[in-house]
């Protein structure tokens, strides 16, 4: 019995010690975990973290880009893009991919035997193509109402461009694919505009809910700085629509608009033709920016230029005669003016500029002026150099060189300048001698701060001229369009005058120049009022297709007599029938929000600030408003309310080229357009149902015409030179 409880003993006792050195290993084990926290080369620290903390990103919005009014014409917004989840182990899968593809195809612009191969895929989830990316929430809306299993949808930024065909080639566009701003402000200003990703990391359960008291680290997201332009969204609206309008008449080869204020150098408004919708870059087809990155042989615009410089230089008689038709340089080559070198006998200097004579400004330039002062004034006007406006891909101009070459230049050949080189030097003339750099950025605003980190300023970059010659030269380019004898006159503008030239440049081709009926680039570059001028506005339209009784300088002066008649009233430069006197305006007067109030409400609202409301739809509130809360109005003055997306077209009868456009911005709708002065007639009846987007066109006309139809005055002494 002794000898049993012994052996008993000892297995106790062994097993006791093997116990006791499992626990010892275990325990050094454990202990060397604890202080190493590695097993076998794996930091279990670091796998923790990894397994049980979350970073969520966070996003740095682009910054939005402005037209002078607050208008936002470049902003980023939330768009959405579709997948499919094909894993039977998440709970919302593809069930049914040949039924998928049958009711999502049409939705996403992808063909329904593609789309079933891609359901069919063996994969947890699978992208839907392009078409199913950066879809608006509308699009997203109705996709869901087809209510498929297994399709879901991510949010991602987009960037937008709520005015469509605005401005285009001036703001450029981001691509959406490898996000990366291409042309335009968004690429000349992408570090401005780029915001900063953030990040947030905190600890969580087994089941990804946060822990509470946890330590979070946060990385903040910033926003990219805010742009405003100078640009404005009326004149600019005006510019875009009366582009349009020639664009589909005349098809010209390619047209340039650009529009500034002649005293600070700020451009109001710039386009270009064919443009394009920056949402819808794919199918561009023109690239360039010709009012800044295109030069070419301006024609007779240069001619007030070439005066400029004689007057300064005490080279220029505007009573002397010379013998008009042709002119021999003296270098084996012969000058003839337009008419087929016929001329108009003995004119005077002054005449050769309302004839629009190149002989005189061949003569002035060879036997008076000389090729070297030429050059140099040209240069003091900032031709052959770049103005520095603040978009991508300037072009610089040629000037040229030789002597026999000055004569040309002078009457606007031989040497090449681009149009917005040609508003720069014009803003000397309008401005008393002092050139104005022209420039498009207002201001740079940080949003996270709300501070403004840079201010675009007014600046003088040259007094070419003296402020009496400049006067004596508006006198000559006020004669150009109100002479008897003047090339200009189909630019006289109802309620300001004048001041400008014609131009109708010839386009160099390998066998010379092109020849032919049209085969030119007409344009016009002007300012208004002529006395002071407040606005410089040049419009180029390259080959139009015009009737054979139409001049081919036409389709420029429907441009420029609307857009210069509807920027001299927005900017209340000029009269306007349907708006009160300048007595009955009243100072200061900023426009409530309306948006949100009851219909009747904001009438009231309006109308105790001595404004106009005018109502848009049936509605029992008010969804928008133009002009925008916190613009400055005039007393009297028409504003747009809209209370519902659709509504009764109203009868336009006698609105003012303002309030057509006023509409247009407050509705959506398209309106295209003819003719000056107040409206006489529009395609849609008044009654008809409504709704943006649609296009409507409307007729000016002036009251003294009979049957609204427009006395054009034919043109005297159209150029071809």
């Amino acid at each position: 019995m002794k000898v049993k409880r012994t052996s008993i003993i000892y297995r106790a006792m062994f097993l006791f010690a093997i116990a006791a050195i499992i626990i010892a290993v275990l325990g050094g084990r454990f202990l060397y975990v604890q202080l190493s926290k590695e097993v076998n080369g794996v930091d279990l620290e670091a796998l923790a973290n990894e397994r049980w903390s979350n970073e969520e990103p966070l996003h740095g919005e682009r910054g939005t880009i402005y037209a002078s009014n607050g208008d936002p014409v470049a902003e980023e917004v939330t768009s959405y893009t579709a997948y499919a989840i094909l894993d039977e182990s998440y709970g919302d899968y593809v069930e049914d991919p040949e039924r998928t593809a049958n009711e999502l195809a049409p939705y996403i612009d992808m063909e329904q035997n593609r789309l079933t191969e891609l359901l069919n895929s063996d994969l947890f989830q699978v992208e839907l193509g392009s078409g199913a990316r950066q879809l608006s929430f509308e699009e997203m809306e109705e996709i869901e109402a087809l209510d498929l299993d297994g399709v879901h949808f991510r949010h991602e930024p987009k960037r937008f461009y709520p005015k469509q065909v605005f401005a285009s080639h001036l703001l450029g566009y981001v691509d959406r694919g490898s996000n990366e701003a291409v042309m335009g402000l968004e690429a000349a200003f992408e570090q401005e505009l780029s915001g900063n990703e953030g990040s947030l990391s905190f600890q969580t359960a087994r089941n990804g809910v946060p822990l509470p008291g946890e330590h979070e680290e946060l990385q903040e997201a910033y926003n990219g700085n805010d742009i405003h332009l100078t640009i404005n969204s009326n004149i600019q609206l005006a510019l875009e629509q009366s582009l349009s309008t020639v664009e589909e008449e005349y098809e010209p080869e390619r047209m340039i608009g650009i529009i500034a204020n002649a005293n600070t150098g700020e451009i109001l408004g710039m386009s270009n033709r064919p443009s394009f919708n920056p949402n819808d870059y794919e199918n561009i087809t023109n690239y360039t920016n010709f009012a800044v990155s295109d030069h070419f042989e301006p024609g007779s615009t240069m001619k007030m230029f070439t005066m400029a410089g004689a007057i300064e230089e005490g080279a220029y008689d505007g009573d002397e005669v010379f013998e008009s038709g042709s002119y021999d340089t003296g270098y084996d080559t012969v000058v003839n003016d337009h008419n087929q070198g016929e001329g108009w006998g003995e004119i005077t200097y002054d005449e050769a500029m309302e004839r629009s004579a190149n002989t005189g400004f061949a003569k002035l330039v060879n036997e008076k002026l000389g090729a070297e002062s030429l050059y140099e004034y040209l240069g003091h006007f900032g031709f052959g150099t770049q103005t520095g406006i603040e978009l991508p891909n300037e072009a610089q101009g040629m000037i040229a060189n030789s002597k026999l070459d000055a004569i040309y230049s002078g009457f606007g050949q031989t040497s090449a300048v681009t149009p917005i080189q040609q508003v720069q030097a014009a803003t000397a003339i309008a401005n008393d001698g002092k050139m104005m750099k022209p420039y498009l950025i207002d201001r740079s605003v940080n949003p996270n701060v709300d501070e403004t980190t840079y201010s675009g300023e007014p600046e003088v970059v040259g007094e070419p001229i003296s402020e009496d010659t400049a006067e004596e030269v508006l006198g000559q380019l006020t004669d150009v369009v109100y002479g008897e004898n003047g090339t200009g006159q189909n630019f006289q503008v109802d309620g300001v005058e004048i001041a400008g030239k014609t131009g109708t440049a010839q386009i160099p081709s390998d066998e010379g120049y092109l020849s032919g009926r049209n085969q030119n680039i007409f344009s016009f570059l002007g300012m208004a009022p002529a006395d002071d001028p407040e606005i410089v506005m040049y419009v180029a339209v390259d080959r139009p297709n015009t009737p054979d009784d139409e001049p081919g300088m036409q389709p420029v002066s429907t441009i420029f007599n609307t857009v210069m008649q509807q920027s001299m009233q927005y900017l209340n430069l000029t009269s306007d029938e349907s708006l009160p006197s300048e007595s009955a305006r009243t100072d200061d007067i900023y426009l409530e929000d309306g948006t949100g109030m009851p219909t009747d409400q904001a009438v009231e609202t309006f109308e105790s600030q001595n404004v106009d409301p005018f109502i848009v739809g049936d509605g029992s509130h008010i969804e928008s408003q133009y002009p925008l809360a916190g613009e400055e109005v005039i007393a009297g003055e028409k504003i747009f309310l809209v209370s519902s997306d659709m509504w009764e077209m109203p009868d336009m009868s006698g609105w003012s080229a303002r309030d057509v456009v006023k509409f247009s911005a407050a509705t959506g709708v398209n309106v295209e357009h003819e003719g000056s002065g107040y409206v006489s007639g529009q395609s849609v009846d008044p009654g008809t149902p409504m709704g943006a987007p649609e296009s409507i066109s409307v007729k000016f006309s002036h009251p003294d015409q009979a049957d609204g139809e427009e006395n054009v005055e034919e043109q005297v002494g159209e150029e071809n030179e």
